[in-house]
Formats: C-alpha cells, sequence, structure tokens
C-alpha cells in the first residue's frame, strides 16, 4: 500500500478531552475518529489492526470446531422477556419501539438469541457437544463513557457460546475455552492473567475475566504474585476454580486473603458456565438416551475493540509514539523514502517494495513529498514494528537503514543485501 493512497489523518496536537495515553494516540495516529459520545467511527489504520486481531481470534475458533455465525444487532424484546432479563438489565439496554409498536433492543448481550437458535435446531444429545461464536457490533448506553474505545458505548465483541449434555460436559468445554484464550492473546502478544470474577447479570456459578496487567488500567484485580509468570495452560478445571486471583468484587467474598497483590488492570476477555438458566427459560429440552433433559450451557467473550487500546497501554512508553506486536501490526514493514524526487532512490524504493510483497510482506510505502522530520514523526505515530529509510546514505555509501522498532536499533545493509537482511532480520 502507497501512503498517499491510503488515508492515515495524523494530528501534531493532543485531543483535550483524551485522558489517558491510548485515547490520544489513537486520536493522533488517525486510528478513530469520535462521532458522538462512546462512539467511534474505525478509520484504515486502526480497522487493520482490528481486522488483524480478528483474524487470529477467527483462525483459533475454527480450528478448534467453533461455528461462525451472524446474529442480529436487533433482538426482540419477548425472547428478553422469557429469560426475565428484560426488566432486570438496566438502563444500558438501548430500547426500540419499531413503527408496529413491537418492543425491540440493541443487544448488549446474545445468550437469549443463541438459546432461540439452539432449541430451534439441536434436537437430540448426538448434536452435542455444539459450539458458535460471533463477531458483533454491540451497544451498551454506559452512563459515562471515557477513555476512548476502553470504555466505549458502541465497541466490537467476540462472543461464543457451548452447548453440552451434563454439568461435567460443560466444564470441559469451559477448560477449552480457558485454554484457548490463553493461546489466543498469547498470538496477539498480550501477556494476560485470568482471574476468577462474579457471574453478574449473565448468571451462573462459575465465571472467568482474563486481564493485563497496566498502571493505568480502570480495573482492580488480587493476584498471588506467583501466578503472573504461571503457565495457565497446564491448570485443570479444579485448579481453575479455585484459583487464588480475583476480581475486585470476587476479593471481599474470599476468606483466604493472604499473599494477595492489588493490581490494576484491563479485562479483555470474560467467560461464563451457567448452566441450564436459558435452557430453562426457554424450555429448551433435548431428547436423551433415555429422558429428556435441558443442554449445559456457557458463554464466552473478547473485547475484540478495546484491545488495541489496551496494547497502546501496555507497551507506549510515553505519548508519542505506538509500538504494534508484529501478529497485529497494520503493516510489518513502512519504507521511508526520503528523498522522492530522486530517480534512483524512487526506483530502488518501489523495486523493494514490490519485490517484498510479491512474497507476503504486508508493507506500507511512504512515498509523499514531505519533509523528513513529518515522515518520522508519522513513523513513530503509526507503530509499524520495521522502518526501511532510504535517503541521503543511498546516495553517499549505497547503504540503506533498517530501524528496528522494538529494540530502537539501526542496521545499515549495502543496497545489494538490503531485501535478504531485511527478511532475515524480520524472521527474529
Amino acid at each position: 500500500m502507497k501512503y498517499s493512497s491510503f488515508f492515515i489523518p495524523t494530528k501534531k496536537e493532543d485531543p483535550s478531552d483524551a485522558k489517558i495515553k491510548s485515547h490520544k494516540l489513537m486520536i493522533k495516529s488517525g486510528m478513530i475518529r469520535q462521532e458522538a459520545s462512546g462512539i467511534y467511527s474505525w478509520l484504515p489504520l486502526g480497522y487493520r489492526v482490528i481486522k488483524r486481531i480478528q483474524e487470529v481470534i477467527e483462525e483459533f475458533h475454527n480450528e478448534n470446531g467453533i461455528n461462525q455465525i451472524l446474529m442480529p444487532t436487533i433482538q426482540s424484546a419477548d425472547i428478553w422477556k422469557k429469560s426475565e432479563r428484560y426488566d432486570t438489565y438496566g438502563k444500558e439496554m438501548l430500547k426500540i419501539l419499531d413503527r408496529h409498536n413491537k418492543d425491540l433492543l440493541y443487544g448488549p448481550t446474545n445468550e437469549e438469541m443463541i438459546t432461540a437458535l439452539g432449541k430451534n435446531f439441536i434436537k437430540s444429545y448426538k448434536n452435542l457437544p455444539r459450539y458458535f461464536y460471533h463477531i458483533q457490533s454491540k451497544f451498551r448506553d454506559e452512563i459515562r463513557p471515557r477513555f476512548g474505545v476502553m470504555r466505549a458505548r458502541e465497541f466490537l465483541m467476540k462472543d461464543a457460546y457451548s452447548f453440552d449434555v451434563n454439568e461435567k460436559a460443560g466444564k470441559e468445554t469451559y477448560l477449552m475455552f480457558f485454554k484457548l484464550y490463553l493461546r489466543i492473546f498469547k498470538r496477539l502478544g498480550i501477556p494476560i492473567v485470568p482471574v476468577r470474577a462474579p457471574t453478574g447479570e449473565i448468571g451462573g456459578d462459575l465465571s472467568h475475566e482474563f486481564h493485563l496487567i497496566v498502571g493505568s488500567g480502570e480495573s482492580d484485580i488480587y493476584i498471588d504474585e506467583s501466578l503472573i509468570s504461571s503457565d495457565f495452560e497446564k491448570l485443570s478445571i479444579d485448579e481453575i476454580i479455585s484459583l487464588n486471583s480475583f476480581t475486585d468484587e470476587m476479593y471481599l467474598k474470599e476468606r483466604n486473603k493472604q499473599n494477595l497483590k492489588k493490581l490494576k488492570s484491563i479485562e479483555l476477555g470474560h467467560i461464563f458456565l451457567f448452566g441450564t438458566k436459558y435452557s430453562k427459560s426457554f424450555d429448551f429440552f433435548i431428547d436423551g438416551e433415555t429422558e429428556k433433559f435441558f443442554p449445559f450451557m456457557g458463554s464466552y467473550g473478547i473485547g475484540i475493540s478495546r484491545i488495541p487500546a489496551a496494547i497502546i497501554e501496555y507497551q507506549s512508553e510515553d505519548n508519542t509514539r505506538i509500538v504494534w506486536p508484529k501478529n497485529i501490526a497494520p503493516f510489518t514493514l513502512l519504507i521511508i523514502n526520503l528523498k522522492v524526487d530522486d530517480e534512483n532512490i524512487s526506483k530502488f524504493c518501489k523495486l523493494i517494495y514490490h519485490s517484498l510483497k510479491k512474497i507476503g510482506v504486508s508493507i506500507l510505502y511512504d512515498d509523499r513529498n514531505e519533509r523528513p522530520g513529518i515522515k518520522f514523526s508519522d513513523a513513530e505515530l503509526i507503530g509499524i514494528p520495521y522502518n526501511l529509510i532510504v535517503g541521503k546514505n543511498f546516495i553517499d555509501k549505497e547503504t540503506v537503514t533498517l530501524k528496528d522498532k522494538y529494540s530502537d536499533e539501526e542496521f545499515d545493509f549495502k543496497v545489494k543485501e538490503a531485501e535478504k537482511k531485511i527478511l532475515e532480520h524480520m524472521k527474529h
């Protein structure tokens, strides 16, 4: 992609209403634009990051036999009345009356709808277990939207739902999703920590949240410090249930409060095992081997649109730069042409751009006729991990410079070996 044709409306000044660095940098780097309180458009750069995150989530879910679907954002109030959550969910739910005076709502979550779907199609124990997921915009009318996309009213969410024959099978599925989440966040470059959590409005007896520990986080968690660097993938379901880490709400209920450290964090995922709460509400019976039964259910969410903000909060040391993890960066390599009027330099940039692009390297080529200072400032903002700088040294020494944004090191290569050296370095 050429920078001249890619829309990145970077800004020099910090937005006056942004309180945390992720909000400031996402506005300054041209990732997002605020349309109303707590409502944002994702611009091309930001949307590429979101798409990369979605691709990782989809890959892991599809590999594990979890079927991707898409349910509507507008739901009938009738199904929420069946679960008795229509009147109890609170003012976060946006209720709508259509032209036929039918009660509708903008779905804040999808437990009711997936239960209705399951009741329609799943008739026998032979159809179980069955797993579904979708990626969809949600709306919750937050009383005080803040921190940019971190606490927005409209947001992008991955929801998954499971149907099992009984509690034992349900717990096995819960453990599968628990470990699946650990692998997803590891791929995304996020050092996640699972903590025990209340089930809240969703219901059930078992729930965990997945948190990124960061000083600017709005959540408090309490955790045994020895767990922070643990390999949670090795845990059994019983060990997960008794995990010595808690949200603040769960901590207040915990009797054994010794050796727990209070830390600030950002919640990025939440899983629930709520059993037969919804299947009973919907009279959702399944034919068993000897008798009918209510399927055992769970739900599993990841807040996709808050992940970019969380990564910025965790990685960025100041308010001037972003460095994206490789697996979600909008591009892997940024080619910075500092002398676009020089025919030889522009020819080299185009050759290496097309050559690397042909073998699958994701590249943004800065072909703009702008001052070097502007190009370097924009490069810091947009966070592409590797920058190939082509300028005066190309003419004087026949060299180019590769900057590794992770280490801030710069490497000079002879022009003739540049492509080979770039590929070698990006593999590290």
